[in-house]
């Protein structure tokens, strides 16, 4: 064998140039690695990369020797490796992907040679020193780094010992409840609102589906609506339908208006409102619909029924629901022009993508304003218009205290103020619309924001509809300098308490916690301690010394980042993010916002919890929630830097979407202050366009509102559509994804949603998280899907339309899911 070998060499055939090769790969990892290991233990991180890079040049140093004392330095770096990966993250699958599998190829390629290597005793003496070099630097690694890790949904936060917090004082006394004048109109062979009614419960009393026969579930009909993007706009509708009586109607990526027959499918109607793709804002998105019955006109008239949208443009349409007409009696022929006190901006600066709240005949109405363009962005004014006539009943402009009308000619609603872009939700009976708030124009940074800005950003405010007064308000991020805005919609319930049930708002966040309070008077009805938060920053004296924490309701927040749960699809990749990590700052939960480094924000702005917000079961007494999993890395940059690169607001007349300073530009100007915003959403890893931190991204569970117990909790979003280099791995494996929607929660005890990546439908068993059903939709399932029944049978349907933020496909579909006719119970 010896003797065939050096024959081999000397004619340096294919054996040859392999070992060659596979030496000279070793060299290409092993340098890298070894550097960057030096790189990562001079930042305090650990120990393991350099002894493993100087492993790889070792072994490579003896390849090019053609040494067989290349596989003995390899398998003793190889061991050490997997002992080393064991005690840092365990059993977990997830977590030893780029620990395991490139060391394992490598060892394949080594073996692969061995054939055609030399051997001596001498070198085997000088390779086994290599080696020993080598197993006593991984195992000082494993002494000094001090990360140990499990699985992250193994963890649950540590408990807290709770300390109730004082409630904020109402502002205004509660209204009292008036003779109903309106129709709240129920779920069940309706879904009449986004959230199944206005009170946002995501609840159906429907139980013709079963646990038992959900699997039989097949498409019944499919609807598009031609909405696609032509060229490169952004497009992600996220349309939840609303159906009463045998009409089902929905709304398309570019407001497109349809009624359909809920049963087949097929098109009564459409209206165009031929809206601009200059108009978009964030996305070519239209999240829902609101129906209105005007009881005071004459049955069948037109317009006694009508549905209402709002438009990437800024006007809020009325439509008679048999004919598809304008209202000619609704604003202006049918129109309402939102722009109305707003001011001069930009199509696509002001532009609302979630439907009104119905309450008490009035649509209360708020708008998504593009995030960190400038200061002086539109106005967050939240607007009550009569449901009949689309006259402006009251405004409530923060700035401008006391006045509820337009403001005077010539003047403008108050610029820069908190925004309310997702969905609000009502009480008929108090009179009192939920407004999720959002943040002040510019996110990350707040040093000439307003008391009443810093009051009401990223609270709930209850508005009173007969008068637009505030209520109360419970503010859930002091000082928000993180775009933690509340972009769930608030559900309410009966929320039970040793003194009984009380009608309570559930409101979700971006933080993973839910603000559980009275809807009546902003009283909490669980623990909410003021903790102390992490300070410093570029604002040292401005940040809130502690932020609230839920303490006797389970929460989705996980535990803080550490350097072990860094990843990648290679040891390269997540050495490169543990450097990442080790060099930016990082305190947890509310880390400030920094300019000399950058600094990581877990959650990240996508949550927790986002739009998509949460079902609950009235009957059973449980929530269920999907959420996000993922951290982003930010960094503040200096205006004269942002200048420099021609990063301007929407608003500036040399702005050029095509230089990344939009919604989905790495870099946002943040004009007006001292700072533009670099951020990296989800933390991805350059050239495979993986994340840096360790898979779950996404979750659903289920709590149980009696107990408050977790009921069971678990990774959401199979890996099928997710990979490196955006390639699909196709593996069925829950790897829990990035998810944006919500679900649907029925009588039988079904959860139905899409919402995660992997552009998957499901039906999920709320007593156990098992999944009962699944069918694969045709573009992505960013929306929140609902059910009906129509034709004898329980139909839920789902809009298709992908996410381009999310990168699943665009498309435009509408399907609606039923059981075969012999199917149903």
């Amino acid at each position: 064998m010896a003797r065939r070998s050096e024959q081999g060499w000397q004619k340096k055939g294919a054996g040859f140039w392999w070992t060659m090769l596979v030496a000279a790969v070793l060299v290409i990892f092993g340098l890298p690695i070894a550097t960057g290991g030096a790189w990562l233990i001079a930042l305090g991180g650990s120990w393991y990369y350099l002894p493993a890079g100087l492993g790889l040049l070792a072994t490579a140093y003896f390849l090019f020797r053609r040494d067989a004392m290349a596989v003995w330095v390899y398998l003793t770096t190889f061991v050490v490796t997997v002992m080393w990966a064991l005690w840092e993250a365990g059993l977990d699958g997830w977590a030893q992907v780029p620990r395991l599998i490139a060391p394992t190829v490598v060892l394949l390629l080594i073996l692969s040679v061995w054939p055609l290597l030399r051997s001596s005793a001498p070198r085997l003496r000088s390779g086994l020193a290599a080696g020993f070099v080598v197993a006593l630097g991984v195992a000082g690694a494993v002494g000094v780094n001090s990360h140990g890790g499990t699985s992250l949904f193994a963890q649950e936060a540590p408990a807290l010992e709770p300390t109730p917090e004082a409630p904020s004082a109402p502002e205004q006394p509660v209204p009292t409840p008036s003779a109903p004048t309106y129709v709240a109109p129920e779920t069940g062979a309706d879904w009449p609102a986004y959230g199944g009614t206005h009170r946002a419960l995501r609840y159906s009393p429907l139980e013709q589906i079963t646990k038992e026969n959900v699997a039989g579930l097949e498409k019944v009909w499919e609807f598009r609506t031609g909405d696609l993007p032509q060229n490169d706009e952004p497009f992600g509708n996220q349309n939840t339908p609303v159906k009463v009586g045998d009409r089902l109607y929905l709304c398309s990526a570019m407001n497109k208006i349809f009624a359909l027959d809920a049963a087949t499918g097929s098109q009564f109607w459409t209206f165009d409102p031929e809206v601009s793709t200059d108009a978009l804002g964030y996305n070519a998105s239209c999240r829902g619909l609101v129906y209105f019955e005007d009881l005071t006109a004459e049955q069948g008239a037109l317009c006694a029924t009508r549905v209402v949208n709002l438009t990437h443009d800024a006007r809020m349409i009325a439509l008679d629901t048999e004919t598809g007409q304008l209202c000619p009696d609704f604003g202006n022929g049918g129109m309402v022009n939102l722009m109305e006190g707003i001011g001069d901006a930009a199509p696509g600066f002001y532009a609302p993508t979630s439907p009104p709240t119905l309450v008490r005949d009035v649509l209360v109405v708020g708008s998504q304003v593009s995030d960190n363009q400038e200061r002086s962005a539109p106005s967050g004014v939240i607007r009550g218009f009569n449901a009949v006539t689309g006259e402006l009943e009251w405004a409530w402009d923060m700035g401008r205290p006391g006045e509820t009308g337009l403001p005077a000619e010539g003047e403008i609603y108050t610029e820069g103020t908190p925004n309310s872009w997702t969905i609000a939700s009502g009480d008929d009976e108090l009179g009192l619309a939920y407004i999720p708030m959002g943040n002040s124009a510019v996110d990350y940074w707040g040093g000439d924001r307003s008391e009443a800005e810093n009051t009401y950003s990223t609270a709930i405010v209850a508005l009173d509809v007969e008068t637009g007064a505030v209520a109360w308000h419970y503010q859930t991020v002091h000082y928000d300098i993180w775009d933690y805005d509340l972009g769930g919609q608030g559900s309410l319930v009966d929320f039970p308490t040793p003194d009984g049930p009380v009608p309570a708002i559930i409101m979700p966040s971006k933080q993973a916690q839910f603000y559980i309070l009275d809807r009546a008077t902003g009283e909490p009805l669980v623990n909410i301690e003021e903790r102390p938060a992490p300070q410093g920053g570029v604002e040292p004296d401005r940040l809130s010394p502690t932020q609230p924490y839920v303490t006797d309701f389970p929460n989705l927040l996980k535990p803080e980042l550490t350097e072990a749960q860094m990843w990648g699809a290679t040891p390269l990749d997540q050495l490169w993010c543990r450097i990442q990590f080790r060099q930016a700052a990082y305190e947890g939960v509310y880390t400030p916002p920094t300019v000399d480094q950058p600094w990581i924000q877990f959650p990240g702005y996508n949550g927790g919890t986002d739009w998509g917000g949460i079902a609950v079961d009235p009957v059973h007494g449980v929530l269920i929630a999907n959420y996000n999993n993922m951290p982003n890395y930010n960094q503040l940059v200096p205006r004269e830097e942002v200048d420099a690169m021609g990063v301007v607001s929407i608003n500036d007349p040399s702005y050029d979407p095509a230089a990344g300073s939009g919604s989905h530009g790495s870099i946002s100007p943040q004009a007006e202050s001292p700072y533009g915003i670099r951020v990296n959403a989800g933390w991805r890893v350059p050239f495979t366009g993986l994340l840096c931190k360790q898979p779950p991204y996404g979750g659903i569970a289920a709590i149980d509102l009696n107990t408050r117990q977790m009921l069971w909790d678990r990774p959401f979003g199979s890996a099928r559509k997710n990979g490196p280099f955006g390639i699909p791995s196709m593996l069925p494996i829950d790897i829990g994804t990035p998810n944006n929607g919500g679900g649907v929660v029925t009588a039988s005890g079904l959860f139905f949603i899409g919402a995660a990546t992997d552009d998957l439908f499901r039906a999920i068993d709320i007593e156990t998280g098992e999944e009962l059903w699944q069918v694969t939709l045709p573009a992505g399932g960013q929306a929140t899907p609902m059910t009906y029944e129509a034709g004898g049978k329980q139909i839920v349907v789902i809009n298709a339309g992908g996410h381009d933020f999310m990168e699943t496909p665009i498309g435009d579909y509408f399907i609606a899911y039923a059981l075969p006719a012999t199917g149903g119970s």
